[in-house]
């Protein structure tokens, strides 16, 4: 679909026919030192029913590049557990501020697909228009600036060019900051309405589902409904962590694994 200056070009995932049952998930920020989260993420994908699992950004909390995975056994641990789930089903990745990194070997490697952002689910009557969701936080003017320097193709090519224990410092001292911002009681911007209800009347759609913001929620904008993803937390209080399940005939429902 064709971009224009408020809307990105948007992505088609046509789902086949015999697709009953959808999970999106996101917002997992996998990590070595957090095992509880990394457990139970590992035991939903070894027995989610689901015909598709999409995982909608920030599956990691934080992606250098992928040739990390070869020096680093918790990557490799991640890894095995997307192959094995690609076997049975269908496992698709789209990028978020986390891990906007991950690259097309890694993901071909493990069987996993590449989803845009954003991407149209075509599945029967319905259009569901899929984000991460940070683009749509304008309020957060200082991370848009960042956001649109670091997706670009000069800036990935060259942070890629570094030497692997020079993007781990760097990555390690955002992290640091990040933290610094939660400790501080910052409050995150949400998704703009109105670029919302832009990027919905672009995509044909009447429901957009996006993660992000870690703020769990369905919104009702006019006809239009806009539901929000969790984030996963499972080793600090309080535990959360939820799948939105979508099925075929139109309902969804979301299951809490805390």
């Amino acid at each position: 679909m064709n971009a224009s200056p408020t809307t990105p070009a948007i992505g088609l995932l046509q789902a086949p026919a015999s697709w009953q049952t959808v999970d999106l998930i996101s917002d997992l920020h996998l990590q070595a030192s957090e095992t509880g989260t990394f457990e139970a993420w590992r035991q939903y994908m070894a027995s989610t029913p689901a015909q598709a699992v999409l995982l909608l950004g920030d599956l990691f909390e934080v992606w250098v590049g992928d040739d990390a995975v070869a020096h680093d056994p918790f990557l490799q641990a991640c890894a095995e557990v997307l192959r094995q789930t690609a076997q049975r089903c269908h496992v698709a990745f789209m990028p978020g501020n986390r891990d906007f990194l991950v690259g097309p070997g890694f993901l071909s490697a493990c069987g996993v697909h590449a989803l845009q952002d954003p991407t149209v689910l075509a599945w029967g009557d319905q259009r569901i228009l899929l984000s991460h969701g940070d683009a749509l936080c304008l309020d957060d003017t200082d991370y848009q600036v960042f956001r649109q320097q670091v997706r670009s193709a000069p800036w990935q090519t060259e942070f890629l060019a570094k030497p692997l224990n020079e993007r781990l410092a760097l990555a390690r001292a955002m992290r640091a900051q990040s933290e610094s911002q939660k400790q501080s009681g910052m409050t995150y911007a949400d998704a703009d309405t109105t670029l919302s209800l832009q990027w919905l009347q672009a995509a044909q759609a009447d429901r957009l589902i996006h993660g992000h913001t870690h703020r769990p929620a369905d919104h009702a904008m006019g006809s239009a409904t806009r539901q929000v993803l969790s984030d996963w937390s499972l080793d600090h209080a309080p535990e959360r962590a939820e799948i939105f399940r979508l099925h075929a005939h139109g309902l969804s429902e979301r299951i809490g694994l805390s």
